[in-house]
């Protein structure tokens, strides 16, 4: 079932507070020399009681970083470590963003408001820690993107551009800048348990792991937190693995620090949206190895739970941790079909036959003829749109089985919103983000990117209806 926000009052927290003496360093904020808002998630902030400030307020709070009413005093840089492409790294943190503050929304969640591109961090090292505002743009376009198709992602709450000129190897310098504000359900990471572990911070395992279990997933802590944590982290993240390929995206970077213990997607980097369903395609041009492409992100997710049972282990024994280890695959497999019926917009029939739907939309996306998009919008539903500019390879008999496989199928939802009447699907392949931007960097033309949020969510509506 969707969820149907409602706007609600302003309740912050400190619930950080718990955890912070081990876990944070207090810092400042950089002192920009513009601040032009460029992007505000009235959306998000309905839902958290922030929608009712005034542009002036927000760029107050949200560019100059003043505190908000009863939340943190000031900014909090976490720590934590992590395996960077399966290197271990002890030498990072927040080197370019901080937690700004906590807050609940209309669903009771404890979220974090953080930050990316905010000012030099204990965590640094050599970087500036800015942003670039082509980096803020492409994550407004990524969230939107992931919540529209029902992934549990990270918000892009707020973007402001900050009047610097950021040089950088990997596009043209010198570029603007800008600092983004992302609503997240927490910035605990593996990582963070690896720190403390790596460290020999053994007390402090267990305090996080009360924290996490306590604050974020609702729960009151047991016996073992360490192990209930394992199970949930693993749950989650079957879940996020599904949703990714589903969804047709590759995250590009799934290091142990980008892995959130809550399971939500969050820090987009090199994203890409894959136009076919090509399991090789990468979306980070220095993953020469491909170990994050499109068809191994289910891997790379599973390696990174090992990552969290060998922190764990500092506390709990192997043998407890294992058998949680050992539920992944079972936990993705379920969690494929959940996902690639939701997509579809197709209730569940039985096990078998569910799995053998999933395997057919695979071998026959396979065949590359028909984009990922396309064929989720031709079929949604469990009915074939005619025409389409892709019934000829409709046609092909890995296409004419799956319709077999669809057909008689009951519907989740309705296809009555009037984007199932489109001609084509909204999608966000690589040559539109930078159309986007290029009206952006060109001519200081914001339209595109106004447009482009727009349809896709009013795509969201549509999806959240298919879904049920």
């Amino acid at each position: 079932m969707a969820h149907d926000p409602q706007p609600t009052q302003f309740r912050p927290s400190t619930a950080i507070d718990d955890v912070a003496d081990f876990l944070a360093d207090p810092v400042a904020a950089a002192d920009f020399p513009e601040h032009i808002l460029r992007f505000r998630n009235d959306k998000a902030a309905a839902q958290v009681g922030l929608a009712t400030l005034d542009d002036p307020a927000w760029t107050d709070h949200f560019g100059r970083f003043q505190p908000l009413p009863g939340s943190l005093p000031q900014p909090l840089a976490l720590r934590y470590h992590g395996h960077q492409f399966r290197s271990y790294n002890p030498d990072i943190g927040d080197g370019r963003g901080f937690l700004f503050a906590q807050l609940l929304d209309d669903r009771d969640r404890l979220l974090d408001l953080g930050t990316k591109g905010s000012g030099q961090t204990p965590y640094s090292r050599f970087g500036d820690g800015r942003l670039t505002l082509k980096g803020g743009v492409r994550e407004i376009l990524a969230t939107e993107m992931l919540e529209a198709l029902g992934v549990r992602t990270s918000r892009t709450f707020s973007l402001i551009e900050t009047g610097e000129a950021l040089h950088r190897g990997d596009e043209p310098s010198p570029t603007r800048s800008a600092v983004l504000v992302r609503l997240s359900h927490s910035h605990i990471r593996i990582g963070s348990f690896q720190r403390l572990a790596t460290l020999g911070l053994i007390d402090e395992i267990g305090r996080l792991a009360r924290y996490v279990l306590r604050h974020l997933y609702g729960e009151e802590p047991g016996a073992d937190p360490e192990l209930r944590l394992l199970e949930l982290v693993v749950a989650g993240t079957a879940r996020l693995a599904a949703s990714y390929m589903a969804a047709g995206f590759v995250h590009g970077v799934l290091n142990t620090d980008n892995i959130n213990v809550t399971a939500e997607s969050f820090d987009y980097g090199p994203w890409r949206f894959t136009p076919h369903w090509e399991p090789g395609f990468t979306a980070a041009y220095f993953d020469h190895q491909g170990l994050y492409a499109f068809g191994r992100q289910a891997h790379a997710i599973h390696w990174n739970l090992v990552q969290l049972a060998i922190a764990l282990s500092s506390v709990q024994p192997v043998e407890a941790l294992a058998p949680i280890l050992d539920t992944f695959p079972a936990a993705y497999e379920a969690a494929m079909v959940d996902a690639m019926l939701g997509r579809l917009g197709l209730a569940h029939a039985n096990e078998a036959a569910d799995l053998a739907l999933v395997q057919a939309i695979e071998e026959a996306l396979a065949l590359g003829t028909v984009t990922i998009d396309r064929f989720f919008f031709d079929w949604a539903g469990g009915r074939r749109r005619s025409p389409s500019p892709a019934d000829q390879a409709y046609e092909a008999p890995a296409f004419v089985a799956l319709a077999r496989s669809i057909d008689g199928r009951a519907a989740a939802g309705s296809i009555d919103h009037p984007f199932w009447a489109d001609a084509d699907p909204c999608s966000m392949h690589i040559d539109e983000v930078e159309a986007i931007w290029s009206a952006i960097d060109r001519d200081d033309d914001w339209r595109p990117l106004e447009t482009k949020v727009t349809a896709i969510r009013r795509m969201g509506e549509a999806m959240a209806g298919l879904r049920g």
